[in-house]
């Protein structure tokens, strides 16, 4: 099979998003550890992209061509693991493994470990330069690909990101594009106070890049502002667009609290609030239940990777360590 699309309808990704959102919170919540912030700020403006623009093969994740999408961000790991599996990828209900022991879901995305993950991310400020390679040498290969970046905004603080920017804004990566998750909130405060990156949109400009900006939640400007950068590709620019978006979107109580950036709903009653803001009418055990089996899961996920396959959910708990083939 090729590599292609889906072209799900507005109210379609709507609620594709919502399904997200809920798995990342449901994720966090199980692991009593991670980053449900960034992952609720970038769910609709990455799901249409995952969904409808990247060219991707779910059943086999290396084909070529194909696109990359890289998160850069990588702490906003639930995102990316939520998207894969809603994507099809491999089975959503292996989610809830996130960061326990033995699990391809790990923390910070592992590419050897977590199927559908195109790089290892964690370290702020290498998804870009790794993407401006990948978005560089299909060019010279003459390659029908494209590469997509996500960063945070308070990661483009980091120097090397402007070494990347400023490399593909000279060598006219053109089949590049970069998303911004422009929502002011970092593990230490606001982005603007911790370290201000405005003008954003100028810096970008004055690296030779085309620029847009856009309401990050808004579906149906989402949609026509990757129209318009897709139009814009192939024109001797990278292309930069600046999603203005809010953290916790989607859970009100939550929203614009930089405290959320990798405080997980550890308590039932936290994430009981937040499940019956996104509109579900369940309790923590019944929404964590809803996933299935997860030997099954599991079973299904190291059968996919290649790993042994243990006889029983004990063996996570106790160990042994074993080492899985990359």
């Amino acid at each position: 099979m090729a590599a292609g699309t889906l072209n799900l309808s507005i109210d379609e990704l709507r609620e594709m998003a919502r399904t997200i959102r809920r798995d990342v919170l449901i994720m966090t919540h199980s692991a009593k550890s991670g980053h449900p912030g960034g992952p609720l700020s970038m769910a609709d403006y990455a799901t249409a992209l995952v969904f409808n623009y990247l060219r991707v093969d779910p059943e086999d994740a290396h084909i070529e061509p194909r696109d990359r999408f890289i998160v850069s961000n990588g702490h906003c790991s639930a995102y990316n693991y939520a998207v894969l599996a809603r994507r099809g990828f491999f089975d959503w209900r292996y989610l809830p493994t996130f960061r326990s022991f033995l699990s391809g879901l790990e923390g910070h995305p592992n590419r050897h470990k977590a199927y559908g993950v195109e790089v290892s991310a964690g370290s702020l400020g290498h998804g870009l330069s790794i993407g401006h390679g990948l978005a560089l040498g299909a060019k010279l290969a003459a390659k029908d690909e494209r590469v997509y970046v996500n960063v945070g905004d308070g990661e483009l603080q980091e120097g090397s990101c402007w070494e990347a920017i400023m490399a593909a804004g000279h060598y006219k990566t053109d089949n590049m594009l970069v998303t911004v998750d422009y929502n002011d909130a970092q593990i230490d405060g606001r982005m603007t106070d911790v370290m201000d990156i405005r003008p954003l949109d100028g810096k970008f400009r004055s690296f030779k890049w085309h620029v847009i900006e856009a309401d990050g939640h808004d579906m149906a400007e989402i949609l026509k502002t990757y129209d318009r950068a897709h139009d814009a590709m192939g024109h001797g620019q990278p292309v930069c667009i600046i999603f203005h978006t809010i953290m916790m979107k989607g859970v009100p109580t939550y929203e614009d609290d930089f405290l959320w950036h990798g405080r997980p709903l550890k308590e039932e009653e936290v994430l009981e609030l937040a499940l019956k803001e996104l509109g579900y009418n369940e309790t923590a055990q019944e929404a964590v239940a809803s996933y299935g089996d997860r030997g099954e899961a599991r079973a299904s996920y190291h059968a996919k990777m290649g790993w042994p396959v243990p006889e029983s959910e004990e063996y996570y708990a106790i160990g042994p360590f074993v080492e899985f083939p990359s």
